[in-house]
């Protein structure tokens, strides 16, 4: 993915090298996002040895794109949990995600990190055109499961003075890429082993422990925890119950004090969601984001931002000129609550994934979680985010996004994108057949060609061209392509086959 977020600049571990040879520890971490390094902590913590490898470099996956909202309750509604697990298993999921914001505070001071953590409000509001029932059932079902929520009419937009509010106190945020290098440099110091550029190829389990394979050498641990985004341990059946969507962030410069420090989401459909970010001389940093759709359904960046910034003014004239603009990717469940747990038909292997749009404070909740279970202890998440679990009351969810994969393997069958890749123009990536098969083809700025399969190296999904990231993305399960075929986002850990 080519774009850079605001928290890019920041490193994590720069001196981390790559795997080159075999080695040894309690518990390998797969995976450096805030789950795999809040894992690591929690683990050396408790005296456990602990290596951290990723395919690129540290804290350089979904976790440095995020906008950084902490907010403790469920982000596709109260009200809408509610209906497929119920008040208490909702109230449990609340109390999980907050606890995850105490936790970042907690070590944030232990550790003493500067990386601008503050508890502050946040507003649900009344989108455009939105009927007002929508805050009054979510004021209901915050109620029912025993979070704070205040009623209020107004938020300090332009034109929203008389729209519908819940205003939820003790909310947070942070810049996450400072905070993980405090994290990471906490671990370090306590033995942690940090390895980059070095891609996982498989992660078994083997003679009462864990194997982990990479292209460069192997780590033989008793315990392996996949904190990849998306799982590389399970091959299919975790990802039905998953989907990816795909987010777009603005971020705009605005005089310091023109706008209360606090976080603002609306009842739209997508969501917009806004946030501050300090900055130098009397400016700040204003992220605005929304405008989701399905990983792979859409290649219209240009015209979601474009939209994002039209609303982002008609609502805050105070903006100054754009400094930033990227994307993530979100990986919805069916029942909103990640996966956290020993991986199904396992015995040492523990995964985190499925942030649900919540993936700081899920990546925390896991972290805590998944060392509980790793020490033989019981916690009282660990029937809530089980991975093998299968959410009855879900099942319009589950049929609505795996109609995704049915749709997306008919286009096997559809005529290519182009006819020839000479009608490739340069930077532009398309679909081309070629007999039966299907070929991703792009042609870079200096006019050479890139041919590789259409399918995705994970479970074979018809791939589709991402023009802003200048990459391939799967629909299905979220996996993306470099130019060169080389997996840049799991579940894929194989390359696209190349073409001549």
């Amino acid at each position: 993915m080519t774009s850079n977020s605001l928290w890019m600049d920041t490193l994590v571990m720069p001196a981390a090298g790559s795997l080159g040879g075999d080695a040894q520890c309690d518990v390998a971490v797969i995976g450096s996002g805030i789950a795999g390094i809040s894992t690591a902590y929690e683990l050396c913590k408790r005296g456990k040895s602990v290596m951290v490898i990723d395919r690129g470099r540290i804290s350089g996956g979904m976790t440095s794109r995020t906008s950084a909202h902490l907010a403790p309750l469920c982000d596709d509604l109260v009200s809408e949990m509610t209906k497929i697990k119920g008040i208490e298993a909702t109230r449990l999921f609340c109390e999980s995600q907050a606890a995850a914001v105490d936790r970042i505070e907690a070590v944030q001071k232990q550790e003493a990190i500067d990386c601008d953590f503050r508890r502050l409000d946040g507003y649900l509001f009344q989108g455009r055109d939105m009927p007002a029932d929508v805050i009054d059932q979510e004021m209901d079902a915050v109620r029912a499961v025993g979070a704070a929520v205040h009623r209020l009419v107004g938020v300090p937009f332009s034109g929203c003075e008389h729209r519908h509010v819940l205003r939820y106190p003790r909310q947070a945020t942070f810049h996450p890429l400072k905070y993980l290098a405090g994290v990471a440099k906490a671990c370090h110091d306590r033995g942690v082993q940090f390895f980059r550029d070095s891609p996982v190829d498989e992660v078994i389990e083997d003679g009462g422990g864990v194997l982990v394979k990479t292209a460069r050498g192997r780590i033989v641990a008793r315990h392996a925890v996949v904190a990849t985004n998306s799982s590389i341990s399970d091959r299919f059946a975790i990802h039905t119950k998953t989907a990816p969507y795909r987010t777009y962030v603005i971020a705009f410069a605005i005089p310091r004090g023109a706008l209360p420090d606090a976080l603002y989401w609306d009842t739209e459909e997508p969501y917009h969601y806004v946030r501050l970010q300090p900055g130098a001389d009397k400016l700040d940093y204003l992220l605005v984001g929304g405008e989701d759709h399905k990983s792979g359904q859409a290649d219209d960046a240009a015209e979601r931002f474009a939209r994002l910034e039209a609303w982002a003014r008609e609502l805050i004239p105070a903006l100054g000129e754009e400094t930033h603009r990227w994307s993530g990717q979100v990986l919805d469940t069916v029942d909103y609550a990640g996966f956290i747990g020993r991986d199904p038909g396992c015995k040492n292997i523990y995964i985190a994934m499925g942030d649900s749009g919540q993936g700081l404070t899920h990546g925390v909740a896991g972290a805590m979680l998944n060392t509980a279970l790793i020490m033989g202890e019981t916690h009282p998440w660990q029937e809530l985010y089980e991975p093998g679990r299968v959410p009855l009351k879900a099942a319009k969810n589950f049929v609505m996004e795996n109609s995704t994969a049915v749709k997306n393997f008919a286009e096997y069958i559809a005529p290519g994108e182009i006819s020839s890749v000479d009608d490739l123009k340069r930077g532009q990536g398309a679909i081309l057949r070629r007999g039966l098969d299907k070929i991703a083809a792009y042609r870079d700025e200096r006019g050479e060609l890139h041919l590789n399969s259409a399918a995705c190296s994970h479970v074979g999904c018809h791939l589709h061209w991402n023009s802003f990231e200048t990459c391939w993305d799967c629909p299905c399960h979220g996996s993306m392509f470099d130019i060169e075929g080389v997996p840049i986002n799991a579940p894929a850990v194989g390359r696209l086959k190349r073409v001549d």
